[in-house]
């Protein structure tokens, strides 16, 4: 008998196991730096907390799929090398470009590929679920939250007014009679969200066998959580009304929510197990099975270790720290019809850490005329905490207490120009602010493109000369003026921002 087609029943669990473990640590040998950064937010953030948990329940569920792999052998494939490949750009462009969820999504599905690849499509077919279930271990969602946020806040409103409490709404806040209330990233129910698509996949998983069924559950557990957020927050508001702010503040405000959203999720389930199937799967005998010949399995492995280790080491060539150098910058000087105004006429300033260069100007019209603030953050080489756009950086820092941003559009000049326009609230009163960006010559207002340009700058080997450009104006009750203010401004000061900026990347040294 041919020793490579014995059927072999005790292969399937050790041989997985052993590919299993030796990809995770050749993986995670090129990536830890990113590992540990996912790891860091797994246990400090309540949103993303459960990721500590799909890496051992990604290894029960290989566990319970022990039977269906009796006399399996794994049959690993070179092809899966090229997804690996263009996961490793996303995790290199990633790196260059300071986008952490980029690379955090890129070292999962590169921990995909090559344990699709080193296993082999037969195996990989019966623990294509427990691989998929990895994904869950990724801290992403944050894109979310203004959505979330908004359509909160919406509905809290409306089912305030429609239950007779009259509300006062300006974006994220509103007032009741007895109390102000907002909606910030705790109510935005994202943690609410993704937790329940984390436990609603897991159950389709165990309690279905056709995919329509999973689907719909899954389609549920997306549903539920976001309407009982919204209902949540409509009851917090409403208890905190009728018991005149004594009950469903602070501690209690947390708990009503996870009690209540605990019992939506068992009810949930408790509806889901009505349509229960049982599972069809009795243990195969030993199968048997053409082994792979040596030389294409050591191919196919070497293939996708190589792939694997590529990007790191292209990374440490291309991504070379520039030392710091003199740079002068300066608001530019007031356009006719345009002064100088002393720099406290505008107490707020936007936050941007880690800029090269930054300057900051005051100009007013008129003498009786409200005054135009003009901040510029110049950045050159961006490394990690030097990154023009990053947690804590912006029009409106979550490290700045008391500063929010009540609502946030798209705003397009009478030059044509688009830019983010924003009203924000601060203790000097409302403020319209609006913000865009300056990179290799260009005007953009979408974080993505800038990111995206970046990205590319590095991976070209040219480095990146960039800013961010914020212009201030006090808005009070009427920001119809304070936008005309600001069209005014830019219109008189644009050419000169763009002159002053590109003339400071043209003296790089």
């Amino acid at each position: 008998m041919n020793p490579d087609i014995t059927p072999r029943s005790g292969a399937g669990l050790p041989s997985v196991a052993l590919v299993l473990v030796l990809g995770l640590f050749w993986v995670l040998g090129w990536y830890w730096q990113t590992a540990q950064d996912m790891a860091a937010i797994w246990w400090r953030s309540d949103t993303y907390a459960h990721g500590l948990v799909a890496l051992p329940i990604f290894a029960w569920l290989v566990w319970r799929a022990r039977g269906r792999m009796t006399g399996l052998w794994p049959q690993p494939s070179a092809w899966m090398a090229l997804p690996a490949a263009l996961a490793g750009l996303l995790w290199l462009l990633g790196a260059l470009a300071s986008v952490a969820a980029a690379q955090h999504f890129a070292l999962v599905a590169m921990l995909f590929c090559v344990f699709l690849g080193s296993l082999g499509w037969k195996l990989g077919r019966i623990l294509l679920f427990p691989l998929l279930f990895l994904f869950f271990g990724v801290p992403i969602g944050d894109f979310m939250l203004p959505t979330l946020m908004h359509y909160t806040a919406e509905f809290t409103v409306w089912a305030l007014r429609l239950t007779g409490v009259p509300v006062y709404q300006e974006g994220l806040h509103f007032v009741v009679p007895n109390g102000r209330w907002s909606v910030v990233e705790a109510c935005s129910g994202s943690r609410y969200l993704i937790a329940s698509l984390m436990v609603g996949a897991l159950y389709a998983y165990l309690s279905y066998r056709s995919l329509r069924r999973r689907l719909l559950f899954m389609l549920v557990a997306a549903i539920v959580p976001i309407v009982a957020n919204w209902l949540r927050a409509y009851m917090i508001v409403m208890i905190g009304y009728l018991s005149d702010n004594t009950l469903a503040a602070g501690v209690d405000h947390l708990l009503y929510g996870w009690v209540f959203f605990g019992i939506v999720i068992f009810l949930m389930f408790w509806i889901g197990g009505c349509w229960r199937e049982e599972s069809a799967y009795s243990a195969p005998a030993a199968q048997a099975m053409q082994a792979l010949a040596p030389f294409r399995a050591w191919r196919a492995v070497l293939t996708l270790a190589i792939v694997v280790s590529l990007f790191p080491m292209l990374l440490r060539v291309l991504d070379t720290p520039v030392p710091a150098f003199p740079v002068a910058l300066s608001a530019p000087a007031p356009a006719v019809g345009w002064q100088i105004e002393d720099e406290a006429a505008i107490a707020y300033r936007p936050l941007y850490a880690g800029a090269r260069a930054a300057a900051f100007g005051a100009y007013r019209q008129a003498a009786d005329s409200p005054p135009v603030g003009l901040s510029i953050a110049w950045y050159y080489a961006q490394r990690d905490d030097s990154e023009m756009l990053r947690w804590g950086n912006g029009v409106v820092s979550e490290r700045k207490l008391g500063i929010d941003i009540l609502r946030r559009k798209t705003h397009t000049a009478a030059n044509g120009s688009r830019l983010v326009e924003s009203l924000v609230s601060s203790p000097q009163g409302n403020l319209l602010v609006w913000h865009f960006y300056r990179l290799d010559g260009l005007n953009l207002y979408r974080d993505s493109e800038v990111k995206l340009r970046l990205a590319m700058e590095h991976l070209l080997g040219r480095e990146d000369a960039s800013a961010a450009i914020v212009l201030t104006t006090p808005a009070g009750g009427d920001a119809d003026h304070a936008r005309q203010r600001l069209e005014a401004f830019f219109e008189a000061h644009l050419s000169a921002i763009e002159q002053a900026l590109d003339g400071v990347a043209e003296s790089i040294p």
